[in-house]
């Protein structure tokens, strides 16, 4: 054999034929290669399957089986699609290459051959399969180094999105339980949707963000006991805005969920939310989502300005204001799981 073969000890030349193939095995000695006969039979497919050779050499022997066929059923296996292929048969040459190139032949070497002149194709094919074993596996490990690369980044994402919860505790140390309840009714609702877990996973977890932009809201109006003067409900209202500006340029697919999440949770459906004034479903799906995880918690939770609602109670405001306030589809989805829903507040008491 030629050039690389030389290194290939390793590689197993399997060689099929209807009767004893020794010329080709002959001719295969003392190569550094390892042959490895495989009769024709039922199973021959399987077979070849199974030992998953670097090179196949087929014998044509048309009054005993179909090489051609033979060749085309090795295409068919995908662990054999690429595997280099030699037809050795008889006949003009042309016809041939032809009849090799329509089965998936590799290469085709005439009858009566040459030892050398099969030694030297057998290792071109060895080098061939050598060659592409190495860029798999190169590819292989690339994809691995990928793959473990976007976790990292994924993982400093989830990282970077706690750290934001962190901060909106420190304006408000009932935060951290509200931001937890609402991304379980998030997951409740996403789920009611058809939305995939892995869907309903990244919504809640970019909803934790939903109210970030509070950060710039001064302490005088973010825990004022009493009602809010028109200017103090003005300043409150731009948390939406800035939570956005916070967020919306990062490059990270999670953080633009959360800043379509900060700019939208207050818009309502009929079109008298803010800061917009979006109307149905020109409201983003996360956006209608949180809207209604959102209302709900706060509802059930005790502020400085007043006791926390039942949950029957808030289960009964979601349903009047279905259509007006919340998107129907979301309102139909946080019922259908109300079960998980108590568990889940039961669990994270407001």
């Amino acid at each position: 054999m030629t050039g690389g073969a030389e290194g290939s000890g390793n590689a197993v030349v399997a060689v099929v034929a209807a009767r004893t193939p020794a010329p080709l095995v002959l001719a295969l000695r003392g190569q550094p290669c390892s042959a490895s006969i495989v009769a024709v039979s039922g199973r021959v497919v399987e077979d070849l399957v199974a030992e998953a050779p670097a090179v196949i050499v087929v014998e044509a022997e048309p009054e005993r089986f179909d090489a051609p066929a033979l060749i085309r059923a090795l295409r068919e296996q995908d662990s054999l699609a690429r595997t280099p292929v030699l037809l050795v048969a008889g006949g003009e040459a042309r016809t041939l290459r032809r009849i090799g190139r329509e089965a998936g032949a590799t290469d085709v070497l005439s009858k009566p051959f040459d030892a050398v002149e099969l030694q030297d194709r057998v290792g071109v094919l060895i080098d061939l399969a050598l060659a592409r074993r190495e860029n798999d596996d190169r590819a292989q490990a690339m994809r691995r180094d990928a793959a473990r690369a976007a976790a990292e980044a994924t993982a400093r994402e989830r990282e970077l999105i706690r750290r934001l919860m962190l901060a909106a505790e420190f304006r408000d140390d009932r935060a951290g339980d509200h931001l937890t309840r609402v991304a379980g009714c998030v997951i409740a609702v996403a789920e009611g949707l058809g939305l995939s877990p892995a869907e309903a996973d990244d919504v809640a977890l970019a909803s934790t963000m939903h109210d970030i932009g509070k950060i710039g809201v001064p302490d005088h109006i973010l825990m004022k006991a009493g009602p809010l003067t028109p200017d103090e409900w003005e300043e409150m209202r731009q948390h939406a805005l800035r939570g956005y500006h916070m967020l919306h340029d990062s490059s990270s697919r999670l953080l633009q969920i959360a800043a379509e999440i900060a700019l939208t949770h207050h818009e309502r459906w009929d079109g008298t939310g803010y800061p917009r004034g979006l109307r149905g479903e020109e409201i983003p799906c996360s956006g209608r989502i949180v809207a209604v995880a959102d209302v709900f918690d706060a509802l059930i939770s005790a502020r400085s300005y007043k006791p926390a609602w039942s949950l029957d109670r808030a289960r009964a405001h979601l349903e009047a204001e279905s259509g007006r306030h919340f998107d129907p589809a979301c309102v139909a989805a946080f019922l259908s799981r109300w079960d998980d829903i108590v568990a889940l507040v039961e669990e994270r008491a407001a």
